[in-house]
């Protein structure tokens, strides 16, 4: 009986039910941006922890935004860069209303000009001379641990 009533409000009316029936959540994007000889590009967020400020470029999903699209344009208004946004790299769920989800990228051109407001720095590190002060999971990123 609930099947049959259930195809019977088809369409629209069923999205409804749907949406308001299950979470919603934030979507947080992070781009792991790299150039052509293997630097990886960090930036020093000026709204992060004190002694944890160094990280990839990231931020939340506007909505009907692609997580790709995301990530192009955090990079954007926070450095100028451009990019083009490869393979997912990392998806993780289980937080109370977050979402984290991660790209590899690699850089396609630009100049560096930071968006103050957010962001202290931006430089390009190689892999295996990161500063000290990066977001622990975003080191494991650039590594491509599992975290």
């Amino acid at each position: 009986m609930i099947a049959r009533l259930w195809r019977l409000i088809n369409g629209s009316f069923q999205w409804r039910i749907l949406w308001f029936r299950h979470a919603k959540f934030m979507v947080g994007v992070t781009g792991i941006v790299r150039d052509k000889d293997g630097n990886v590009l960090l930036l020093k967020h000026r709204l992060w922890p004190e002694g944890r400020q160094w990280g990839l470029p990231t931020g939340y999903a506007n909505k009907s935004e692609t997580f790709e699209d995301t990530v192009c344009r955090e990079v954007l208004e926070e450095t100028g860069l451009k990019v083009r946004v490869g393979e997912i790299a990392h998806l993780k769920s289980g937080y109370k209303l977050r979402v984290e989800v991660a790209y590899e990228a690699e850089f396609v051109g630009g100049t560096v000009k930071i968006d103050d407001f957010e962001i202290l720095e931006a430089r390009w590190f190689a892999p295996h001379d990161l500063p000290e002060g990066i977001q622990e999971s975003h080191r494991l990123l650039v590594h491509r641990k599992r975290i």
